[in-house]
């Protein structure tokens, strides 16, 4: 190959790789299936002369594929490209060549992979995150088990071992009875799994340069602010509050047409505001789910976030959307205090973050 720029697609899958590379020009210069390993694909990119542009779509493989290739290409663009609207066949071909045609455009939707300080961090942090989320649905399939035989089970006391005896009586003997026992000894198991979880990921938060300053924003708390280390790894991927919001699903979305005017030969914008459609959907579930329910609980307890949130419902805002702008204000907060490294000030409640 000569010496010129390559732009390169991956369209990774677990036993093959398919790779489209395309000059400057646009023009496809090679195509080639590979095995998905180190050595393979490695081999293929350093084959190639010039600067070497990569790119793959994000997936279960995407971090391990993205530190393995950055050190033999000049660029590596990990994107995301679900919403994009699809035309023609589908196939591995045709999706390589697309993602090197795109490359080389400039119009993929890069994701952020950095480096890999901080792994055993996100490892703990996705362990402990997989035991809660399998906590619950244990629990709710418990629930679901009674009342689909007409069992009332209000509260917790359904899930405390004391009380079990009580409530197989309840149910018939046979498969329903044995599945509920089954239920009940993977619920007995995951709560022991539990605070073992809880406890690794916190304890190796706790080596991270921000721990303190973030453990200083009300509500965030240990578990929080361990999955906020984990998840966000930097706070410098962010130019602005904006662009966390958007990453956390708290985006307002907005959607207008037919803006200009034509007046006296010029074109004049129309004076009438956007409409609103919701929040972003395309965000981070679990970030999402830290700010709301740590917006929750500012509500519920009295300090300078209540009065933030009484503030604007006294002026006649709607509750919801009150909590809503006091999980970006504390957002906002988070993302200051990262940045600089000052502990939390109730005046960052009424100053505009940048």
């Amino acid at each position: 190959m000569k010496r010129t720029a390559k732009y390169v697609g991956l369209d990774v899958h677990q036993a093959t790789t398919v790779i489209s590379v395309r000059d400057t020009s646009g023009r496809v210069i090679a195509r080639e299936v590979v095995a998905t390993d180190e050595a393979s694909l490695t081999g293929f990119l350093g084959r190639m002369r010039g600067s070497v542009s990569v790119t793959l779509e994000e997936g279960t493989q995407a971090q391990w594929l993205h530190d393995i290739l950055q050190p033999v290409a000049d660029r590596v663009v990990v994107c995301d490209r679900r919403g994009e609207s699809k035309r023609g066949n589908k196939g591995d071909q045709v999706d390589a060549d697309e993602l090197s045609r795109q490359l080389r455009d400039g119009s993929l939707r890069a994701v952020y992979h950095g480096s890999t300080h901080g792994a055993s961090l996100r490892e703990l942090a996705r362990s402990y995150q997989s035991v809660v989320l399998d906590t619950t649905r244990v629990m709710q399939r418990i629930k679901a088990l009674f009342r689909a035989r007409g069992i009332k089970t209000p509260g917790t006391r359904v899930y405390r071992p004391a009380h079990r005896a009580q409530w197989l009586a309840k149910l018939p003997a046979g498969g329903a009875r044995f599945r509920a026992e089954m239920l009940f000894a993977q619920l007995d198991l995951l709560q022991e799994l539990r605070p073992k979880a809880k406890a690794r990921m916190v304890g190796e938060a706790r080596h991270h340069d921000a721990w303190q300053v973030l453990n200083t924003v009300p509500q965030l708390g240990p578990i929080r602010v361990a999955q906020l280390l984990a998840i966000l790894r930097t706070p410098w991927r962010f130019r602005s509050k904006r662009s966390l919001w958007a990453y956390c699903g708290l985006a307002v979305t907005t959607s207008t047409s037919s803006e200009f005017l034509i007046e006296r030969g010029q074109p004049v914008r129309r004076s009438r505001p956007p409409l609103t459609r919701g929040l972003n959907r395309n965000h981070h579930p679990v970030l999402k789910q830290i700010f709301k329910s740590a917006a929750n609980g500012a509500v519920a307890h009295p300090g300078p976030l209540q009065d933030f949130y009484l503030a604007r419902t006294e002026r006649g805002m709607r509750p919801e959307l009150a909590r809503l702008t006091l999980a970006r204000k504390l957002a906002a907060v988070a993302l200051r205090t990262w940045k600089t490294g000052e502990p939390y000030d109730p005046t960052y409640l009424t100053v505009n973050q940048r």
